[in-house]
């Protein structure tokens, strides 16, 4: 079932033309002399093509009047005929060689451009955005700007000046009625054109933004393939992918029907004009006024105007579409991140790697506070931990000391030093990081080790696996290190994956490390062996651990218990079970759990 059929989308109203197309020229400056020499290439070609009819018709004058000069001066004729063909060819493809340049750096440097924005982007930006639209929005955008110039350069100006050439030969050299009406068809043609595009336009758009639709939907159904196959719902989202493009089937038979009335109205202004033309031709020729030659002069003229004429309506509708195409590419590019450097920001000076939250406030929204008040101080290579059940805030704390969001109260000092008041990358490069949900690259497993510091060593990656205990999975694996992981590490189990993202985060060698729930993927003796190995890469580091599983933190300096965005207690372990409050029970549970899964475990392998 088709919804809102009538509803006119939003992405394209109030969009800026010519501010796009101004934005466009930084894009073109690196090679403005090879567009300079494209288009003198252009103007010489146009010149060749106008002077061919020209020639014609002294062709056909000299066969006409002087029949006894057949053998010798239309040869002639014929010759500097077929050189200008010639050179026309030639210029033409001389623009097309020298602007080839042009056009692909141009695609080169606003892709480039548009992925270092969107890196640059926060991350809320980033959590909000579907994957699958945006892709195919930068896929056209891209791909407009690549358009344009090749409607500028081979069709638009083309157009132009064999129409300011033809047009000062007719004004010049025959009566005004011929002039008059080339030009008025002309201009009916343009509005006839311009008119019945504008009213096509809003179907064009209705498909632009039901294709992206689709196509999020599509991927998105794809990245979670495997709760798709948990729930057996392939059918569910098939269907909902052919309702939107059940939508977009609409939209686009409207946009194809409407297309060929445009077509036929094109035709039928171009053969109202070349009717009127040939009949005060021929009326010239019966009277005496203008030759045979004058009759091929001006049906040429007609045919070089009016047949790339007919192209121009097609030429019209696709630079329309690329414009509203290129506009969401220069709206995106022209979106300020939500979280910016400060006017006169220095790079973070780390000394002891001391980190202090001070009466810290946060929220995603404002209705909703997610930190209350929260206090606390990390001391230099000191370890200390966070724990609390889901949805207390903890995973927020890492977040908003990687400043992925600012806090909307107190502030974050990182050895004395407000991080609001320093450059982010030199924040981040200080602190590294091993997620709850590793995600790594569809690349090898050397490939994302590697990622924390492009510059080390094959044996410092290798190094870094043996202290995350992978290296030996690794050898084992038919490929080894060139073994390639899948979309997000899907091929890895969850244990291996964190298991690589330890190894990365100890390649970085920062000085502050942040263990966001990074053995909760792991069983129990798998986990006893990364925590003895984290303990040692932690001696000399400042270190954050955000936990679920209290048994990884007995050893941390202080611990930190947290409960709907707020410290209700901290202190070590042992104060922590004196105290009997939150931690001691979540400890007894803990406990409580951990001996029925080693009971299980037991009779599991008595069997």
């Amino acid at each position: 079932m088709v919804h809102d059929r009538g509803a006119s989308p939003q992405v394209h109203k109030n969009r800026r033309d010519w501010h796009n197309l101004r934005n466009m020229l930084p894009f073109l400056w690196e090679f403005r002399s090879r567009a300079a020499f494209a288009l003198l290439c252009l103007i010489l070609s146009k010149v060749a093509n106008v002077g061919v009819p020209l020639l014609l018709k002294q062709i056909v004058d000299a066969l006409e009047n002087k029949p006894e000069q057949v053998l010798v001066l239309p040869f002639g004729l014929l010759i500097a005929y077929g050189a200008l063909k010639l050179s026309s060819s030639l210029f033409n493809e001389l623009r097309d060689i020298v602007f080839a340049k042009v056009r692909y750096r141009a695609m080169r440097r606003l892709s480039t451009r548009v992925l270092e924005h969107l890196h640059r982007l926060s991350l809320r930006f980033h959590l909000e955005r579907q994957t699958g639209g945006i892709s195919r929005d930068l896929e056209r955008g891209t791909r407009s700007v690549a358009q344009i110039l090749n409607y500028m350069a081979f069709s638009i100006l083309p157009i132009l000046v064999e129409f300011m050439l033809v047009g000062g030969i007719l004004v010049t050299q025959y009566d005004l009625v011929f002039t008059l009406i080339t030009f008025g068809t002309v201009l009916v043609y343009a509005l006839v054109t311009f008119a019945i595009t504008e009213w096509r336009m809003d179907f064009r758009h209705h498909m632009n933004q039901l294709d992206s639709e689709a196509n999020s939907r599509a991927m998105d159904s794809l990245i979670n393939y495997e709760t798709v196959k948990y729930f057996g719902n392939e059918k569910l989202e098939v269907d909902r992918f052919d309702r939107k493009l059940g939508e977009w089937e609409h939209w686009a038979v409207k946009s194809q029907t409407s297309m060929s009335l445009l077509n036929f109205a094109q035709g039928a202004v171009i053969a109202v004009g070349v009717t009127f033309i040939m009949i005060f031709a021929a009326r010239g020729v019966t009277r005496g006024e203008m030759s045979i030659g004058d009759l091929v002069l001006v049906n040429a003229f007609l045919l070089q105007l009016f047949i790339p004429l007919g192209f121009l309506g097609i030429v019209y509708r696709q630079i329309k579409y690329a414009l509203a195409d290129m506009d969401l590419i220069f709206k995106l590019l022209e979106r300020e991140p939500e979280i910016q450097d400060a006017l006169n920001a220095q790079p973070l000076i780390v000394t002891e790697g001391s980190i202090v939250f001070r009466q810290v406030e946060f929220s995603y929204q404002p209705e909703r506070p997610i930190l209350r008040g929260v206090d606390f101080q990390v001391p230099g290579g000191h370890k200390v931990a966070i724990v609390g059940h889901s949805g207390a805030g903890k995973s927020t704390i890492a977040r908003l000391l990687y400043r992925f969001y600012d806090v909307t109260g107190g502030s974050i000092r990182i050895d004395g030093q407000d991080i609001r008041q320093v450059t982010q990358d030199s924040l981040r490069a200080a602190i590294g990081i091993v997620p709850q949900d590793t995600v790594l690259f569809n690349d090898t497993i050397y490939y994302n080790i590697a990622y924390g510091r492009a510059d080390a060593s094959r044996k410092e990656v290798e190094a870094v696996a043996r202290q995350a205990h992978i290296l030996e999975f690794i050898e084992s694996l038919p490929d080894g290190w060139e073994t390639r992981v899948g979309e997000r590490g899907l091929k890895l189990s969850g244990g291996e994956k964190q298991r690589v993202a330890i190894a990365r985060a100890i390649l970085k060698r920062p000085r502050i490390l942040v263990f966001d729930e990074a053995t909760s993927s792991l069983d129990s003796r798998t986990e006893q062996a990364i925590q003895e190995t984290l303990a040692q890469v932690a001696q000399h580091h400042t270190t954050l651990v955000i936990a679920h599983r209290l048994s990884t933190v007995v050893d941390a300096d202080e611990i930190l218990v947290m409960d709907k965005g707020c410290i209700v207690e901290r202190g070590t372990h042992g104060e922590l079970l004196a105290l009997g409050g939150n931690y001691a029970e979540m400890w007894e549970l803990q406990q409580k759990k951990r001996a029925e899964n080693d009971l299980a475990r037991n009779k599991q392998e008595l069997r």
